[in-house]
């Protein structure tokens, strides 16, 4: 072996300075978008829902989403005008929020970009079809409703007993709900000209702007005029709102959030193992009218639905329950 043979290979030494690292591989550069922006889009069309006389929640909701959906495809790099959008950015979006709360919430959000891409059509401000397909709708598994029991309702009542202002006022309130299952914010909002104690009424604004007699019980007209006569005293008393707060600042005004705190509240002095929330309220009235005979029409116009589904879709889960009541009430083979 030569000493030609033991010469080792010569080896390229690569210097790097230091602090500097490796170059990065450049992000493809957007397209330049081949419609509307969306970002201009959503707040045109939230000037047409307000046109329209939407509810402010009604109008949050869908804008929200709106702006979610645009502030995922700005995170992606992916095409944020209204031609470029395909289902595909769609699906994508549904399966990122599904996963980032849950598959109620992304049902939520299939809806909400339905009515905004339909509104981009009708604007013709898009000319293919809508990105939002009916097939991709997410698959949402019902949840058992929770329903106030006879004795639940008899607990809180117990709860809200007293001759103070708050006692008095809470009552009310909690047989205005157990009486029609009335809307927390038409409940919350209503004024004292709002009240028909001897018509045995209540007037409600809807969300969309519509007005609605609700009818009351004769222990729900007593307990709201027991009501009166303690409000006649409160200081903020001159307010045109029926509902009056104690504490804090906004004592003319009991607002919906007073009536949620409240009723949770209340529902943990009675020992009500669920949260009380008003809209348990709804099922609760509707089943138990059924449940004493009441007509799915007169359910329906007692709750302010506008369709008879609504009352199916409140009260089926204890259709069976009912149904045994009648039949131990109407039994065929007892009555021969």
């Amino acid at each position: 072996m030569t000493s030609e043979d033991l010469t080792m290979p010569e080896t390229t030494v690569v210097q790097l300075t230091p602090g500097r690292r490796p170059a990065r591989r450049p992000k493809p550069r957007r397209t330049v978008p081949a419609g509307a922006p969306l970002g201009m889009l959503i707040d045109s069309w939230t000037l047409a829902l307000e046109a329209s006389n939407k509810a402010t929640k009604t109008v949050r909701s869908y804008t929200d989403t709106a702006r979610a959906f645009l502030r995922y495809l700005e995170a992606e790099d992916l095409p944020t005008d209204a031609e470029g959008v395909t289902a595909t950015e769609v699906r994508r979006f549904l399966i990122h929020e599904r996963e980032r709360t849950s598959a109620a919430s992304a049902g939520t959000h299939f809806r909400n970009l339905r009515v905004f891409w339909n509104w981009v059509l009708s604007e013709e401000e898009r000319s293919t079809p809508s990105p939002v397909k009916k097939e991709d709708s997410p698959q949402v598994f019902r949840k058992v409703k929770k329903y106030l029991s006879a004795d639940d309702l008899g607990a809180l009542l117990d709860a809200c007993k007293g001759t103070g202002f708050e006692a008095r006022r809470d009552t009310a309130i909690v047989r205005c709900l157990i009486d029609n299952g009335v809307r927390v914010g038409g409940l919350a909002d209503m004024l004292v000209e709002d009240l028909d104690l001897k018509g045995r009424r209540i007037r409600i604004r809807l969300k969309g702007g519509d007005e609605l007699w609700l009818p009351i019980g004769s222990k729900t007209a007593s307990a709201i005029d027991r009501y009166l006569r303690m409000r006649a005293g409160h200081s903020k008393a001159a307010s045109p709102w029926l509902w009056l707060g104690v504490k804090g600042r906004g004592t003319e005004h009991f607002s919906h959030w007073g009536v949620r705190i409240m009723l949770a509240r209340r529902g943990k002095q009675a020992e009500i193992a669920e949260k009380v929330h008003p809209h348990r309220f709804r099922g609760t009235a509707a089943h138990e009218l059924l449940r004493a005979g009441a007509g799915e029409g007169d359910v329906q116009r007692i709750l302010g639905w506008k369709s008879r589904e609504m009352v199916e879709l409140y009260t089926e889960e204890l259709a069976e329950e009912r149904a045994r009541e009648t039949h131990a009430r109407l039994s065929p083979g007892d009555r021969i």
